[in-house]
């Protein structure tokens, strides 16, 4: 004990000597005097620095000693302050206009800006992986303001929300302002490992910044820029290596800078409409790298609800070939439905190691924030940012913080609760009614009556309501207990059903799932077809495609990952499964015969199967090969895999249990993956599976092998969906191989068309197998287009090279 007192008292008094730093600060501003907002300012021969902020306002912390502080902006000359740092000091700096000396604009007619091109493209690759391995420190911030905003929308009171937000009264202000330190690791090739060591959100006590590294991260050495969300195509790299295909330039001189020439290039899109940057590039001679980019987009590539982004990087030299990035910066503005929003993402990268010693397991970890980062307080936040808050920043904090500290009482959280809780007679037919505790996590929710009539003609019209408790139990690891009770009513088969269930979490990566009681359920396992979808079709068209089975049963899930990409499930089931009849043949066209309930026999009343008992194991596992995953206070959260998933599945009947009438094994399997980018040609899915009993001693049909089939002009748009397919006639007791491909060209054949363009359409090619013994070789072909989560297909299915079927399919994801 007295050791370690003795350690604290040494670290209580020698922590400010040690600690001691002197601030240098003040404005970076041009030849007219206005602000360079967000120059970079580094210390001559190291990667410590800052960056000024909107307002040109820098600020850098030194210990003391006597160092050369060299101010940058792209655009601008260099210029360079010596300072001995003994005490705090005010410098405040002009930069001049770079001027771009032209000296012979062209050779033979031809731009020379082609040629510093050409040799830039040459050397992209070796630039691209000079560094196998690198660490640094990423300062980040991020603000978001609302510009412009409607006084209403969709029947809410946006003034009411901007006062709970701390807009002001035009509804304008900040929305998002956050700030955090990361430590940031690379390993070749493409490895990455990211920790947040700090994390400040204002308005927030408890969050954790969105800000990341990785999300922020942008290489023009690679050819494709591909930013998921705000563009449906990967953005062309002014340097990529079909480059030529895409962009004209223009050479706009060049300057000296530490010695070296720095070529101008302006980066002209040859196609308007193409998904290409806009703006400057600064290539240095001799080397042929980048040392600045000063680039933009707007809605003339296609781009997702912002108007415009600009991106701003610069480049320092860390040793006598590396040269990396000290600053990134992306500026946006947009708008959507009446609102208008804009604001930046800055990232300062300082104190590169390029030779550090790293291990490759540790990757499979890509992000870690920690319980505690978010703790920090003003104080470390004045000596560690980089960049010095403005004013309306310094506001914002303020203002958020006094809010926050109200929203997280109990007495405002039942406020809000008391206001939201109020019963409103729409929500019983729109929306449900949804009770909250918020304080307690304690969540009610009731179905609302318009979801809950269906018509079927085995049941006729019927009520299908649902309600639910949910309850936070493990707020670190963000896990929840659930129960739901779903009760049905048929008013032609007087039949009620309920079905009640729950789910609860076991440890940190399972669920145990309990369910029991009666329902009438869907022969095809798959439910390719919705209750919706079958209802008007009954009782518009007179085609009742969904054919149903009662099930009286009890079963229980266990299931969550093993390890890594690793997940498993075991499942035991009983049923008393009941073959039923067609009750109505009611209709808004009249008393037509509908076809029976017996999907192999449509037109007489005979039952598809006696009544039974089962009792069956499902076993099931899936691996995606990857083992990524970010670790947050509540726990790890695994990435997608960029690799395919197999799945194995086994299904075992037991006999002579518990009156089980079924005897069987069946195995399963498939291999998928979603949205493979294939560059600018869009994005590949794929599916391929198979399956066999190995016994069917004593089967039903039931237990068949079903497939995601479809006969209606709505459809359900999945990996393993067909467009044509009967929903149930070559459902297999035997075996069968199954294969499915799309790709999705997002826009680059619609994109060419003046027009269309606006639309933002992507087109879609389909083509789908299926062979068992009761179908031979069965396929398709689609091809449609897809705007937002719409899907319009044509499709044409062959059997054994005979055409069969040709329809339209629409398909609606909510």
């Amino acid at each position: 004990m007295r050791i370690a007192f003795a350690c604290l008292l040494f670290l209580l008094f020698t922590t400010p000597i040690f600690a001691q730093q002197f601030t240098v600060s003040g404005k970076i501003t041009n030849d007219a005097g206005k602000a360079i907002p967000f120059a970079s300012v580094y210390i001559q021969n190291t990667t410590h620095g800052a960056s000024a902020n909107s307002d040109g306002e820098y600020s850098l912390q030194l210990k003391p000693g006597k160092y050369t502080i060299q101010y940058k902006a792209v655009g601008y000359k260099q210029e360079s302050r010596t300072v001995d740092a003994g005490q705090n000091q005010t410098i405040n700096v002009t930069l001049s206009t770079e001027f771009y000396q032209l000296q012979g604009v062209t050779v033979g007619g031809i731009d020379p800006a082609y040629a510093i091109i050409r040799k830039a493209i040459k050397k992209r690759k070796t630039y691209l992986n000079e560094v196998k391995a690198y660490t640094c420190e990423v300062y980040i911030k991020g603000l978001q303001k609302i510009l412009d905003a409607p006084k209403k929308f969709l029947g809410t009171d946006i003034n009411q929300i901007a006062r709970q937000i701390g807009l002001d009264s035009n509804r304008r202000g900040i929305i998002y302002l956050s700030e955090s330190e990361s430590k940031y690791s690379y390993l070749y090739p493409g490895k990455v490992h990211e920790e947040m060591v700090s994390s400040k959100v204002s308005g927030n006590n408890r969050a954790f910044s969105f800000n990341r590294a990785t999300d922020l991260k942008v290489n023009f050495y690679e050819n494709f820029e591909d930013w998921e969300g705000i563009s449906l195509r990967p953005l062309i790299s002014p340097i990529a290596d079909n480059a030529f295909f895409y962009y004209n330039y223009k050479w706009l001189g060049e300057s000296v800078e530490n010695g070296k020439t720095i070529n101008k290039i302006r980066v002209i899109p040859r196609r308007a409409h193409d998904p290409c940057f806009e703006g400057d590039i600064y290539i240095q001679n001799d080397s042929w790298r980048l040392v600045g980019v000063n680039l933009y987009i707007t809605k003339k590539a296609n781009i997702n609800v912002l108007d415009t982004i600009k991106i701003n990087q610069q480049f320092v030299p860390v040793d006598d070939k590396a040269w990396m990035t000290s600053t990134i910066r992306f500026d946006f503005t947009g708008g959507i439905f009446g609102f208008k929003f804009g604001g930046y993402f800055i990232s300062v990268y300082k104190n590169y190691d390029l030779n550090p010693t790293l291990n490759k397991k540790d990757f499979n970890e890509v992000l870690r924030i920690t319980k505690g980062i978010n703790k920090k307080d003003s104080t470390y936040w004045d000596s560690q940012r980089p960049i010095p808050l403005t004013l309306e920043e310094k506001t914002d904090y303020k203002k958020k913080e006094d809010l926050a500290i109200k929203h997280e009482s109990k007495a405002y959280l039942d406020s809000i609760d008391h206001v939201n809780n109020k019963f409103k007679p729409i929500n019983l037919l729109i929306g449900g009614i949804n009770l909250r505790n918020r304080y307690k996590k304690e969540y009610y929710h009731f179905d609302p009556i318009t979801g809950t009539v269906q018509f079927n003609t085995v049941q006729g019209f019927n009520l299908n309501y649902k309600a639910s408790f949910t309850k936070q139990i493990d707020s670190v690891n963000n896990r929840y207990f659930k129960v739901g009770l779903d009760m049905g009513y048929g008013f032609s088969d007087h039949r009620l059903n309920a079905v009640a269930g729950g789910t609860i979490p076991v440890g940190d990566r399972f669920t145990l799932s309990v369910n029991g009681g009666s329902d009438v359920v869907d022969l095809n396992n798959l439910q390719p077809i919705s209750s919706f979808a079958n209802t008007v079709h009954s009782l518009f068209a007179r085609e009742n495609f969904e054919k149903f089975y009662q099930k009286q049963f009890i079963n229980a899930d266990f299931k969550g990952r093993i390890t890594g990409g690793w997940q498993g499930s075991a499942a035991v089931e009983w049923a008393s499964r009941t073959w039923l009849n067609n009750t109505t043949s009611y209709s808004f066209t009249g008393n037509d015969i509908y076809t029976s309930n017996n999907p192999l026999a449509p037109n007489a009343n005979v039952a598809l199967f006696p009544k039974n008992q089962s009792l069956k194991i499902m076993l099931g596992t899936s691996y995606d090969f990857s083992n990524k995953y970010e670790t947050y206070p509540n726990g790890r959260h695994y990435l997608p895999s960029p690799y395919p998933t197999i799945a194995l599945n086994y299904t075992m009947g037991i006999k002579n249990i518990l009156g089980s009438d079924v005897d069987y094994d069946q195995i399963s399997a498939n291999i998928s993956q979603a949205d493979i980018s294939m560059g600018v040609y869009g994005k590949t899915s794929f599916y391929v599976g198979a399956g066999k009993f190995l016994n069917t001693n004593s089967i039903y049909y039931p237990d068949y092998s079903h497939f995601h089939g479809n006969e209606a002009l709505f459809y359900r748009a999945a990996l393993n969906s067909f467009l044509m397919l009967d929903y149930y006639t070559y459902s297999t007791r035997t075996q069968y191989l199954e294969g499915h491909f799309e790709h999705n060209f997002s826009g680059f054949i619609t994109n060419k068309i003046p027009g269309l363009r606006k639309l933002k359409l992507q087109e879609i090619i389909h083509v789908n197998y299926l062979t068992s013994p009761e179908l031979k070789n069965y396929y398709e072909l689609g091809a449609g287009i897809r705007y937002l989560n719409l899907r319009v297909l044509y499709g044409q299915s062959y059997n054994s090279g005979n055409n069969i079927r040709s329809a339209i399919r629409i398909s609606l994801s909510l």
